[in-house]
């Protein structure tokens, strides 16, 4: 009952927050910019559908000359001449129309994104979903741009409709209701049909992340009602003239069909299938854009932040309360602080006490309920994740600002990235990543800078020389005001004060002296925390010559090198390791500039099946054979009101006229829905064919595949080509084919009527031919540039995005809209030719059908006396409809190129190499491992058969249920070790035993499913709580909260709304770093394996939580081994023994405290980190 409640009161909440924003303006202003384009754009189509009036009555005037022998010769030509004209006139307009329309429709997408970009730079700092803001741009603002290209239809179909319903009651009379009311039951049926569809394709999107199977399940669903609505659609025209034609001739003896009134009506009844077909698609498409409008108009109108939070008077006060509305929590209240010019002001605390949000409110990125900041001068940002742009690590570093090389060379020494200069991989690990934000803050020599906890993903003998050459009392920015949120016990000494935050307040103001000897929250946490003794001394000397002497030993530094180069040699050698594991992303993707290979149409068809494609090809061209059967039946009843003209028409020839003319008709529908339920079931099979496969060959392909390939691209091809192949390409395929028929049908009538019309075929083809050709290459070439100009778009959104908060402290909002309307501006250079390609496509080809229309007038006029005006009414009826099919089949080819494509970019990744097996003869018992114990024999690793080896000869035991601490410099081979347990990499030699089981002898799942890692970064995926921690729901309620309990989170999330239920967003956005750690604990504990490994797990959260995650894995895991990297020493100071790795070799391997006694590697960094026992625990 109180889950109900609950749903009601979300829901409730929901629908006010729905209705919270301003309503339907955006297309009332949208109208106003552009109603002059409107208004021009509207007259062009005015006078092209005014024009396609004049067409029948021409062919009407036609045919009575072929009749009447006493009408002259000359008239004929005119006729055929004016059929022409007319003919060039219509298309004219209509390409004039068009032209502008699709630059309405380009002008409204770039209004709509900049609009978009301009309200994401004032928006309040949490967007939500990264891929729903992104969503306005790629997907809303396209809507809106397709709409306007055809919206002058919401008033042209209403003007065709009635005007061919005038011309028909000219010609049949009364009869034309008959038609009409078969055309009015159509509607009702069709857009039902539509609906419910439409229905489906929303149920589709919603189970992209569900199993595929259901997923094809909806598509076959979809395809069944878009078969039964072809059917319908098919059928209409022969129903409806199948009505008119038995009305009019049933309803007086005096009605005689004869060539004149059928081929005008049946012209007519063409003219009418295009507004009948458009209008249901164009109300669907406006239905989509009033969901597209509505997401706009509550984005656009949302809330922003209010620029007078923050003031720039004299000091800096920050009173109580700020709000942030998005996380319905007070993050940060009752907070009055002081901040002194040039000081260093530290800000620590427990997870979730509202460090990070009190950075925010200094930057006015929180919602203030009460009171002001004060801030005098400019300011720099670096948050706790560092956020670098997609560009050179100088760009990055400059941040918009002059270079001045000295400066700048400065910085780069200070930052500790003068090595990754020469090695800096494509890619960059989150160390790198952060002292490049660093090196950005201190490069924009601001007055005051907040530093959001920038050291604690960087080695300590790293963040200990950003501190001393950038953050500290003698670094770059000695005098500039810093307020530096840390974890790091051991910077606290430096500090000119220390705030203490404790549930959003302030608890402690003070020096480090004062808050130690006060005896408050600060002492208890020092005395948690810190060493025993810390002095400014121990601290300068932590270099010590020990610590070089070893160094020197080990070959990695000379022995007159400066202390300096400890820190340089890491981070080179943080990049050469990088380089070795993933070698260098190819940020392009091959595109290929030729023709799509034969092989990859043949290879789709082979997936659809060769029974299924012969079946469709079959029942398609029968239908077309059918269609043509019809009309020529209807002109060899018309040539009945000359055989019985002033007689009796006998009612058993009505009927059979009748009777077959509806027949053929009812075969057409028939056909044509068999043809698109094989089409449906055929494609069906093929999109799991070839989903199927590449799903099976991404989930096998070795890890370091992922490694070097942008997660970007492998998602495309899940998304945006399996969903071509899924829908694009068998539209394409059936469209094309139907197309091709027609074409082929329309020749073959004209060419029965006038066999001298096959003279002109050849020439026409032949043009034809290179005017097809010669677009395809082009317009294929300009779309592959609009993909690609693009996507920077959508990139730079998605950056600005992420970086909204350090965008805005540094007050660089105009430089990146003006980079916004650069990309945009790139992106409209390959559009707008496009857009003109398209018109100079259509120019050709409706001039080619023009002279098609013109041939077969002509030979009409000259065949004169030897044809039946039957035959002229359905030669030139046909050819006035070849014009608009000419032009259809070369878009469908080039659209079934461009799609084809989907199908080779899948088969590519189906071709990579796999991992080992993932299940193998070779089974393990279901309690193993049961002991838990671990031997390397000899055990040697390298990334890639050319590279040097990571591990070289690893031997060594591990007992059951031994605590291994496992040390060791960046690029020492700790990662490497962890990686070849789960069997990431495969041995190069040598062999590694689980419980006396040789691990290569086993299939990856059964390995992979008995271990446990906690990995550094913790991963969150969107969706409930519940689900991020029981995924397969194999678990009970009481044991989630059992937990919980145990993970310290039981009381978080008690207190939220929806307890297990609560949302996480994508990544876990909505949670601190700490909380999310602790969820990955919780899932650990749940698995239930006598095996863990931690990889530096704890590296980004603060002491507090670092303890409840230590204190948990003592206990819960007390009968497990663990194996555990550590990036603190301190946390492995209680492990059983220490492993001590150095250039991929076991140096050291003994207990911390034997290690410690010994003057070797591990001394040398546990004095490093300020540790001199085995009882201390700072960092």
């Amino acid at each position: 009952m109180g889950d109900k409640t609950n749903k009601k009161n979300k829901k409730k909440s929901k629908d006010e927050e729905e209705m919270d924003f301003p309503r339907s303006w955006l297309v009332k202003s949208l109208a106003k910019t552009y109603k002059w384009q409107l208004l021009e754009s509207a007259f062009f189509k005015l006078l092209q559908d005014l024009l396609g009036f004049v067409s029948p009555q021409l062919l009407k005037l036609m045919i009575s000359f072929t009749q009447d022998m006493s009408i002259h010769t000359w008239m004929g030509y005119m006729y055929a001449i004016l059929l022409m004209v007319v003919a060039f006139f219509q298309s004219v307009f209509l390409q004039q129309y068009f032209q502008r329309c699709f630059v309405i429709g380009m002008q409204v997408r770039t209004a709509l994104t900049t609009a978009v970009y301009k309200k994401v730079q004032a928006s309040t700092c949490y967007l939500g979903n990264i891929g729903e803001t992104v969503n306005l741009i790629s997907a809303d603002a396209q809507r809106f741009s397709d709409v306007t290209n055809f919206i002058h239809l919401l008033w042209s179909c209403p003007l065709q409709i009635i005007l061919a319903i005038f011309f028909l009651w000219l010609e049949l009379g009364p009869a034309v209701l008959a038609g009409l009311g078969v055309m009015l039951l159509m509607i009702p049926i069709n857009a039902l049909l539509a609906t419910k569809s439409r229905a489906c394709a929303l149920t589709m999107s919603s189970q992209i992340q569900g199993i595929r199977e259901k997923e094809l399940k909806v598509m076959h669903k979809f395809a069944y009602l878009s078969s039964v609505s072809l059917f319908i659609f098919s059928c209409a025209p022969a129903l409806v003239s199948l009505a008119t034609f038995a009305v009019f001739v049933s309803a007086s003896n005096e009605n005689n069909l004869d060539a004149e009134k059928a081929f005008t009506s049946i012209s007519l009844f063409n003219i009418l299938r295009f507004p009948l077909a458009m209008l249901p698609q164009l109300i669907s498409a406006l239905v989509q854009t009033t969901v597209s409008n509505k997401r706009l108009e509550k984005f656009l109108g949302g809330d922003e932040l209010d620029s007078t939070t923050v003031r720039h008077d004299s000091n800096i006060e920050c009173c109580q309360p700020f709000f942030n509305k998005n996380l319905c929590m007070c993050l940060c209240s009752s907070v009055s602080l002081d901040i002194k010019p040039g000081s260093l002001v530290a800000v620590v605390g427990a997870v979730g006490s509202g460090k990070s949000s009190l950075i925010s409110a200094l930057l006015g990125e929180m919602h203030n309920l009460k009171g002001y900041i004060n801030i005098q001068g400019s300011l720099a940002y670096v948050p706790q994740q560092a956020w670098i742009q997609n560009a050179t690590l100088k760009d990055n570093i400059l941040f918009g600002s002059q270079l001045e090389e000295k400066r700048y060379q400065m910085v780069l020494n200070a930052c500790a990235l003068r090595a990754d200069l020469e090695l800096l991989p494509a890619g960059i690990d989150g160390g790198q990543k952060q002292r490049v934000s660093l090196a950005r803050a201190t490069y924009s020599s601001a007055d005051i800078y907040l530093l959001d906890d920038p050291l604690s993903a960087v080695d300590p003998h790293v963040g200990k020389h950003l501190f001393d050459k950038v953050v500290g009392p003698h670094g770059l920015l000695k005098n500039k005001t810093r307020v530096l949120v840390t974890h790091g016990v051991n910077f606290l000494p430096y500090v000119d004060e220390i705030v203490v935050l404790t549930d959003g307040k302030v608890s402690e103001v003070g020096s480090y002296q004062s808050l130690q000897n006060s005896g408050g929250a600060f002492s208890e946490f020092l005395n948690t925390y810190a060493k025993e003794e810390s002095s400014k001394a121990e601290l300068d000397t932590v270099l010590s010559e020990e610590v070089l002497d070893t160094l020197s030993d080990s070959g990695d530094l000379e022995a007159d090198s400066p202390p300096e180069d400890v820190v340089s040699l890491t981070v080179r050698r943080e990049s050469i390791l990088w380089r070795s594991q993933h070698g260098r992303y190819s940020f392009l993707e091959s595109s290929s500039r030729c023709l799509v290979k034969f092989s990859v149409y043949m290879q789709y068809l082979r997936s659809v099946g060769w029974g299924y494609f012969i079946s469709i090809f079959l029942a398609y061209f029968i239908q077309n054979v059918a269609f043509i059967g019809q009309n020529l039946w209807l002109s060899d009843w018309t040539n009945d009101s000359i055989k019985y003209f002033n007689t009796t028409y006998p009612p058993s020839v009505q009927d059979m006229r009748v009777g077959v003319f509806g027949g053929l008709g009812l075969a057409q529908g028939l056909l044509m829905f068999v043809g698109t339920l094989l089409m449906a079931n055929g494609s069906i099979s093929a999109s799991r064919i070839l989903h199927s496969r590449l799903l099976d060959n991404v989930l096998r392909v070795p890890m370091v595949f992922f490694d070097t390939t942008p997660s970007g691209r492998i998602l495309n091809r899940f998304a945006k080509d399996i969903f071509t192949v899924d829908e694009a390409i068998p539209m394409s395929i059936r469209s094309w084919l139907l197309c091709f028929l027609g074409v082929i049908g329309t020749l073959f009538i004209i060419c029965l009527a006038t066999p001298l019309f096959v003279a002109v075929v050849i020439p026409l083809a032949v043009v034809y031919y290179f005017v097809q050709r010669f677009y395809l290459a082009t317009s294929r070439q300009l779309r592959r540039l609009d993909s690609v100009s693009r996507s920077p778009i959508y990139s730079h959104f998605g950056e600005t995005v992420t970086g909204l908060s350090v965008i805005r402290a540094y007050g660089h909002q105009e430089r990146f809209l003006r980079h916004n309307e650069a990309t945009i501006n790139e992106n409209l250079k390959s559009f707008y030719p496009w857009i003109v390609s398209n018109r100079w496509l259509a120019m050709r080809l409706e001039f080619l059908g023009n002279l098609v229309v013109f041939f077969a007038a002509l030979f009409a006029v000259l065949s004169r006396e030897s044809l039946e005006s039957g035959m002229v009414g359905l030669s030139i009826s046909y050819a006035l409809n070849v014009t608009q099919t000419l032009n259809w089949l070369v878009r469908m080819n080039a659209e079934l190129e461009t799609n084809i494509v989907a199908v080779e970019r899948v088969n590519e990744y189906t071709k990579i190499e796999n991992e080992a097996p993932w299940i193998t003869d070779t089974h393990p018992a279901d309690s193993w491992p049961d002991s838990g114990k671990i031997c390397f024999e000899n055990f040697k690793l390298r990334y890639r058969p050319e590279l040097d080896l990571v591990l070289r000869g690893i031997t060594c035991d591990i007992g059951s249920m031994e605590k291994i601490g496992i040390v060791g410099r960046t690029g020492a081979g700790k990662s490497s070790l962890t990686n070849c347990l789960f069997r990431i990499i495969e041995a190069a030699e040598g062999c590694i035993f689980i419980d006396g089981v040789d691990i290569a002898t086993l299939g990856l799942h059964d390995l992979r499913n008995r271990l446990t890692i906690i990995p550094q970064d913790p991963v969150l995926f969107s969706g409930t709580l519940r689900m991020n921690l029981d995924p397969f729901e194999k678990v009970s309620d009481e044991e989630l909260w059992q937990v919980l309990e145990l993970s310290h989170l039981k009381d978080f999330v008690t207190e939220l709304h929806e307890g297990l239920y609560h949302e996480i967003t994508e990544g876990g956005e909505n949670l601190s770093v700490g909380q999310r750690q602790l969820l990955c604990l919780a899932r650990a504990l749940l698995r239930k394996s006598r095996i863990l490994i931690l990889d530096e797990a704890t590296a980004a959260v603060d002491l507090e939580t670092d303890d409840l995650i230590q204190s948990t894995i003592r206990k819960q895991f007390s009968h497990c081994t663990v194996l555990t990297i550590a990036h603190r020493l301190h946390t492995i100071l209680d492990s059983s023994r220490v492993m001590v790795l150095d250039a991929g070799r076991i140096v050291e391997f003994d207990s911390p405290s034997a290690l410690l006694q010994k003057q070797g590697h591990f001394c040398a960094m546990a004095k490093d980190a300020g540790i001199s026992s085995v009882d201390s625990t700072a960092l």
